[in-house]
């Protein structure tokens, strides 16, 4: 098994080569069988658990591995800082899948760079295993994500608010391509260095717009807002709070990236924020849409020398584009709302029935999910189908005689709700007693089992009852944290 690493080839302006530092008493916490399979790892690298841990702590390079760790800036709340970077990463190479497709390998906690600033560059074993099973949830749940091939325990110390277990995770993704790249550059007014960043986007995700001659960096730009769409509105459907939505935390390749203090909301609410960063709740989950088109502005401003030499005049284009933005977002989250209520298509009147059940959901503190669930389970339950009547009482019979007017039988409505309201998520109390259980244990048992239910997310098992439920007011007053 040998690495390449394209992004190496860019030129050293674009990152600091740097070797990872070594950990003291590297052990495999978990692996991902199934990612190694579909990376066709496990065929290419048939090794004992101890040396996997010892590659995968950086204690050990690859074969073709250079590792490097990315420059970046970006907009953090809303401030701009010239100059973040990967501080506790290094990428250590490129694989191409079983579909054919190039993916990143980067260890995450694997040592101080050029960008560390103040921090030691490691990583702590909790947010290691939140980062792990968001990853995986947010798949199974068929969202666009990083994941995670391995978690390795370093058998040291990290120090945050109290001493806590070492980890180094092995982060997979499409790119670490950032908005925030692009804006290390564009603060330099290096055009060169953008133009690069354009072509190896389009090489890696937009392969498409190759011959699109000058047209190809205003097409990137429609692609890149298209996909940053297509992914809040797809977090909307699940309950997802990305909760740290700073422009260096936003992916070229669309993907959900740096989970941090991320949660699901239970009872529905826009204003939900459990970020204990986010004192404002900038970033609270109804504000996720209006967020990804400030963070679509400021890749557009990197844009500018790119797209027309007369800045009014790329000014007046990128502007026009973004324009778009609210009309775009607004038919995806329509079309994606329709689904979870079982229509096949949207009249003029589902509006107003969308948002008239999120208003009850929201007057009655209803659980999000649990509702959802409740509605699709509705249509084959007389005994579910009056506790959603208790609930939502008029709404729910103007609900059942709009679906009546598709002439559609139950079973394939039910069907087009199932795909779209998951039975399970990775809810905030039991995150919080899995990270628990696998720190006071100190292996990865209780993960395990949770990570079986997660990975599918549509159906029900024996098992999936025990991570439905949840203590009355168990996210009252919950917090989550960045874990840097």
């Amino acid at each position: 098994m040998k690495l390449s690493n394209s992004y190496a080839h860019l030129g050293g302006i674009f990152f600091e080569s740097i070797l990872p530092d070594p950990v003291n008493d590297p052990k495999l916490f978990l692996w991902n069988s199934e990612l190694a399979e579909e990376l066709q790892i496990s065929e290419r690298l048939e090794l004992p658990p101890e040396e996997l841990a010892e590659l995968f702590s950086g204690n050990r390079l690859l074969p073709g591995s250079e590792p490097i760790a990315l420059a970046y800036a970006g907009h953090q709340f809303g401030q701009f800082v010239p100059q973040l970077g990967d501080g506790r990463a290094h990428l250590i190479g490129e694989i191409v899948d079983r579909s054919g497709e190039r993916r990143d390998i980067q260890l995450k906690g694997s040592g101080q760079t050029a960008f560390s600033r103040s921090g030691d560059g490691r990583y702590a074993l909790g947010p290691a295993i939140r980062e792990y099973i968001m990853g995986e949830a947010m798949h199974a749940l068929g969202i666009a994500t990083t994941r995670s091939l391995a978690l390795t325990t370093t058998g040291e110390a990290v120090y945050r608010e109290t001493a806590q277990p070492g980890a180094v995770l092995t982060r997979i993704a499409s790119s670490h391509l950032r908005v925030g790249t692009f804006e290390y550059f564009a603060a330099r007014q290096n055009r060169r260095a953008l133009e690069q960043l354009c072509d190896f986007a389009i090489n890696r995700h937009y392969p498409e717009l190759e011959q699109g001659g000058d047209e190809r960096f205003l097409q990137l730009f429609d692609k890149v807002m298209q996909r940053q769409i297509d992914l809040v509105v797809e977090w909307l459907r699940v309950g997802f709070i990305h909760g740290v939505m700073n422009t260096d935390n936003t992916a070229i390749s669309g993907e959900t990236i740096d989970f941090g203090p991320c949660a699901m909301m239970g009872s529905y609410s826009p204003k939900t924020v459990f970020s204990s960063i986010d004192r404002d709740g900038r970033y609270a989950f109804g504000n996720q849409p209006a967020i990804v088109q400030w963070n679509m502005a400021r890749f557009a401003e990197t844009l500018l020398p790119l797209i027309d030499s007369n800045e009014e005049q790329a000014i007046e284009t990128l502007g026009a584009r973004l324009e778009n933005f609210s009309s775009l977002f607004k038919q995806r989250y329509l079309r994606m709302m329709a689904g979870k209520l079982g229509l096949s298509r949207l009249t003029s009147a589902d509006e107003a029935l969308i948002l008239a059940l999120l208003d009850r959901l929201e007057q009655k503190r209803l659980d999000y999910t649990t509702s959802f669930d409740r509605l699709t389970r509705s249509l084959s339950s007389q005994s579910v189908a009056q506790q959603s009547i208790d609930e939502l009482a008029d709404w729910y019979t103007d609900w059942r005689q709009r679906l009546a007017s598709q002439e559609e039988d139950a079973k394939t409505i039910q069907s087009r709700m199932r795909h779209a309201n998951p039975v399970v998520i990775p809810r905030n109390y039991h995150m919080e007693q899995v990270i628990g259980e696998c720190l006071e244990s100190g292996d990865s048992s209780a993960a395990d089992s949770f990570l079986d239910v997660l990975r599918s997310p549509y159906h029900a098992t024996s098992n999936t009852l025990q991570y439905q439920l949840v203590p009355d007011g168990a996210d009252v007053g919950y917090q989550t944290f960045c874990g840097t």
